[in-house]
C-alpha cells in the first residue's frame, strides 16, 4: 500500500436523518439564486461568509439538503464550521421543489455546468474555494478546477470519475431519462438511484435510511428536470488528465494543480472508476481512500 492509497476498515456511520432531509434546516442562513445565461443555480450559503470557502456539488437525484445537511449536521462536523462557510451549489432545477424546466431548455454540458461555477465565486466576491463533489457533482468540480487552477485549493471527490461513460452505464441511464421523461420515477429508475447511492450491498443496518430515500426519490424528485441533469452526465467526456511523474514534465500535461482526496465506499459501484481515476492523479498531490463501515442510525 502506498503513501497516496489508504483503506478504513469498520469505520461507523452515522445518519442523523431528520435533519439531513429537511429543507426548513435553520443552518442554512440564506438562500440565493444566480441566474446566468445557461441557467439559474439556487445556492444555500451555511455558516459565516467571512470565513474561507468549502464549494459543494450533488450528485444525480439528489441536491443539497439530502447530499449534504446531515454531514454539515453532525456533531462531529460542527468544528468544520467554525472555520469555513460552505456554499452549497444546485444544478439547474434539481433543488427542493424546483419546478419543472421549460419545454424546449437546453440543459447544461458538465464542462458548461462547471463554467457556471465561476458564476458563484463572482456572485459572492469570492476568489477561491476548497471543493467537496459527489458523483457528477465530483466531476463538475474537477472539470472547474482543471479550466481555473488557481481557484480551487483543494478537492474532496466521492465517487469521482475522470473517464466517458461506457456503454452499459450510457445504455441504462438512457432508459431512465426516457422512463422519467415520459411515466416520472417508475420503479426500475428508483432501483437504479438506490443501486447508484448505496451499491450492490444495500447495509442491513440502515433500514430506516433506504426507506427515507425511497420515498425521496418517489415524492420529491422533479424527474423530468433529473432527467435532463442525468442526460447530462452521461454524456460527460473524459478529463483528459495525465499522470507524469517527471518533475520537469508535470507543467506539460493536463492535471490538477491542487490536493485531491479521492474517496470510495467499499460496496460502491463506482469503486472502479475511483481506482481508474486514482491512476491518472498525481501522487505527489493526491490520496485515494477506500473505507468500509457499518452504519449506525
Amino acid at each position: 500500500m502506498t503513501s497516496e492509497d489508504t483503506e478504513l476498515r469498520n469505520v461507523d456511520l452515522q445518519f442523523p436523518l431528520m435533519r439531513g432531509m429537511s429543507k426548513s434546516d435553520p443552518s442554512c442562513t440564506q438562500e440565493d439564486r444566480i441566474m446566468t445565461d445557461t441557467g439559474t443555480m439556487v445556492v444555500a450559503v451555511h455558516g459565516d461568509k467571512n470565513k474561507p470557502a468549502i464549494f459543494t456539488y450533488h450528485d444525480i437525484g439528489l441536491n443539497h439538503v439530502t447530499n449534504f445537511l446531515a454531514f454539515f449536521n453532525h456533531l462531529d462536523t460542527k468544528v468544520l464550521m467554525q472555520s469555513f462557510c460552505v456554499y452549497h451549489i444546485n444544478a439547474p432545477g434539481q433543488e427542493e421543489d424546483s419546478s419543472t424546466l421549460p419545454q424546449g431548455y437546453t440543459f447544461p454540458t458538465l464542462d458548461t455546468l462547471a463554467e457556471m461555477v465561476l458564476a458563484v465565486l463572482e456572485h459572492y466576491g469570492l476568489k477561491h474555494f476548497i471543493g467537496f463533489g459527489v458523483g457528477a457533482g465530483a466531476n463538475i468540480l474537477s472539470r472547474f478546477a482543471l479550466m481555473y487552477p488557481h481557484c480551487v485549493d483543494g478537492l474532496f471527490l466521492v465517487n469521482g470519475t475522470s473517464t466517458a461513460a461506457g456503454w452499459t452505464e450510457w445504455g441504462y441511464q438512457k432508459l431512465n431519462t426516457m422512463y422519467l421523461r415520459s411515466s416520472g420515477m417508475t420503479q426500475s429508475t428508483e432501483e437504479y438511484l438506490m443501486w447508484h447511492h448505496f451499491g450492490k450491498t444495500i447495509p442491513t443496518r440502515s433500514y430506516d435510511l433506504i426507506q427515507l430515500f425511497r420515498h425521496y426519490f418517489k415524492k420529491s424528485v422533479n424527474p423530468t428536470n433529473l432527467g435532463l441533469f442525468i442526460d447530462s452526465y452521461i454524456r460527460r467526456t473524459d478529463l483528459q488528465i495525465v499522470r507524469e511523474t517527471d518533475p520537469s514534465k508535470k507543467r506539460c500535461v493536463r492535471n490538477f494543480r491542487c490536493h485531491v482526496l479521492l474517496m470510495c465506499g467499499a460496496f460502491s459501484p463506482h469503486l472502479e472508476d475511483t481506482v481508474t481515476m486514482n491512476g491518472r492523479l498525481d501522487p505527489s498531490n493526491s490520496t485515494w481512500m477506500k473505507v468500509t463501515y457499518f452504519v449506525c442510525l
